[in-house]
């Protein structure tokens, strides 16, 4: 009787322990997939917000939007990454809140 409740024990061990180890590792896998992509939508949010804080300030300092994206990072020290983001940026009058739209690059 002992031997087979060590062999069922062996054989519990021998399953269950692999079987509860993969289910850890995706578990985890999982929790870091959902954690890059929240990072990526604040990255995103954050450039937008970034982008129409310096319109405003140029505004307030200059009394004009900015007219291109160029002058913003020129003047006010703003940065793109443009290997990871496109920023169209359509300007329709100089008393008027350019257009503002990030849009990130897929590879």
């Amino acid at each position: 009787m002992k031997r087979k409740r060590a062999g069922l024990a062996g054989v519990l061990r021998g399953v269950l322990l692999p079987g509860l180890a993969v289910v850890v590792l995706l578990c985890f896998a999982s929790a870091l997939n959902s954690l890059d992509s929240g990072r990526e939508s604040e990255d995103l949010r954050q450039l937008e917000q970034s982008l129409r804080r310096g319109c405003v300030a140029c505004y307030a300092a200059e009394g004009v939007y900015p007219p291109d994206l160029d002058y913003l990072k020129d003047h006010y020290g703003l940065q793109v990454d443009e290997a990871r983001y496109t920023v169209r940026y359509d300007i329709f009058a100089e008393n008027l809140m350019p257009d503002i739209t990030v849009l990130e690059n897929k590879p």
